[in-house]
């Protein structure tokens, strides 16, 4: 009976140990599937050469569109059934916004026979392989699911199955820190229509949904570190005196110190932002809510006071907006709004003035520098905490013209690409590239 009882124990752990052999061969060809997928994916989607041309080129009217767009699901209460409705230009406009806000971008997206077409092309990081992501493919409602699926995805000229493209795409996201970002996007979705004209969406979501994804579109991130410096900044608020004009360098001196405290080079961009939006969000009140919809600073104790830069509050303010701008979404729609909104000027508010462009160039400058890399990141938060007035990163711009009306601007430069304009403003980008905190590259 013993020797029986040990036959049966020796069968019985020769046969687990099979069935565990097989499932780990199981898994490791999965694994090896995955990585070889991924492999091939990046290997044939990455080039030297865009599929799109890259470098967006939106107006004011774009981005506030864009804006809107992203954030219609915020009119729609928690628990309560929301329906959006875009269109073909809509998502254009929607994509490329939100692409452009990471890396110089391109997407073209199409309804067409009822799919849903992207097509993708994301400038990379310098790497060896090359410089763009170039990819496409294609969204459209099968019968007995409410929500699209791939049923075409090309990597560069590389076509995979629908279904492995699926896999490892799904595979990538779970595995990276998209996973948050795609959880939050997923989760209230219902159902996703795609016809001929538009792309119909029906969502549920909750309070905590809609506070995450708000903080996600307008880059705030944890609400906990906004605080934090909406706090430094409500204490240097309260302690200044106000027999004296409140310079913008006593608020990102500070700020920029305290984020030099906290940060590690892993953390140091996503520092600068929250402290750049921050700043902008007290200087900038009303320009804050319309453009990056961010929360509203609300000082806990004392007066407001205006910031200034060479005794002028709208350069504070040029300068700021710009770099919140930059930081938010990129350089060239920050370039774009700054030179629209003197155009605008010129047609009937306070007219062209290229004072206030020197400003927004500089501050779309600082705001790339703040943000275009940790280790600059970091360099940043360092030279911004020693800097002694504003003249560390603002060029004095005050023998520049400005107060040109519409007849004015014409008769003496015509337009924005007249030789004579190009000419002042290659003289403004000299004045900050020769300022030594924006040589720290």
């Amino acid at each position: 009976m013993k020797n029986l009882s040990d036959n049966r124990t020796m069968r019985c752990s020769r046969h687990t140990a099979t069935l565990l052999h097989a499932v780990m061969r199981i898994l490791f060809y999965c694994f090896s599937v995955l990585i070889v997928s991924c492999a091939m994916l990046i290997f044939f989607g990455v080039g030297d050469h865009p599929e799109l041309e890259v470098g967006w080129s939106p107006t004011r009217e774009d981005l506030v569109r864009a804006k809107k767009i992203l954030h219609e699901g915020s009119k729609t209460k928690p628990d309560e059934i929301g329906i959006i409705e875009l269109t073909e230009a809509d998502l254009n406009l929607a994509g490329n916004y939100l692409l452009n806000r990471y890396s110089k971008s391109a997407a073209h997206i199409e309804l067409k026979n009822n799919k849903l077409r992207f097509t993708v092309t994301m400038t990379l990081p310098e790497n060896n392989l090359g410089k763009y992501l170039n990819i496409s493919f294609r969204l459209g409602n099968i019968e007995g699911n409410d929500l699209p699926v791939i049923t075409k995805f090309k990597a560069g000229k590389l076509l995979l199955p629908a279904k492995l493209a699926a896999f490892v795409i799904d595979s990538l996201i779970q595995h990276s820190s998209l996973n948050e970002y795609f959880i939050l996007a997923t989760r209230p979705l219902k159902a996703v229509k795609i016809d001929a004209q538009k792309l119909t969406i029906t969502y549920y979501p909750n309070k905590d949904t809609l506070i995450q994804a708000r903080n996600f579109l307008t880059h705030t991130g944890d609400n906990s570190t906004l605080n934090i410096y909406q706090q430094k900044l409500a204490d240097i608020v309260a302690k200044h005196d106000p027999k004296w004009r409140l310079s913008l360098a006593d608020l990102l001196r500070p700020l920029f110190e305290l984020a030099y405290q906290r940060s590690t080079l892993e953390t140091a961009i996503d520092e600068n932002r929250v402290v750049i939006l921050a700043i902008n969000d007290y200087v900038n009140k009303q320009e804050t809510k319309k453009l990056l919809s961010t929360p509203e600073f609300r000082p806990t104790t004392g007066q407001q006071f205006s910031a200034f830069l060479y005794k002028r509050i709208d350069l504070a303010q040029h300068f700021i907006g710009s770099a919140a701008l930059t930081a938010s979404i990129n350089k060239q729609a920050a370039q774009i709004v700054g030179e629209e909104k003197e155009l605008s000027d010129a047609h009937g508010g306070s007219g062209f003035s290229f004072i206030d462009l020197a400003a927004d160039k500089a501050g779309t400058r600082f705001g790339e520098m703040a943000t275009s890399s940790p280790e600059t990141a970091r360099k940043m938060q360092k030279a911004m905490s020693r800097i002694k007035d504003y003249s560390d990163f603002m060029p004095d711009p005050r023998d520049l013209p400005e107060h040109m009306n519409e007849a004015d601007f014409k008769q003496r430069f015509e337009s924005v690409n007249s030789p004579v304009y190009q000419e002042i403003s290659k003289q403004i980008d000299a004045r900050i590239s020769a300022i030594p905190i924006y040589n720290a590259e």
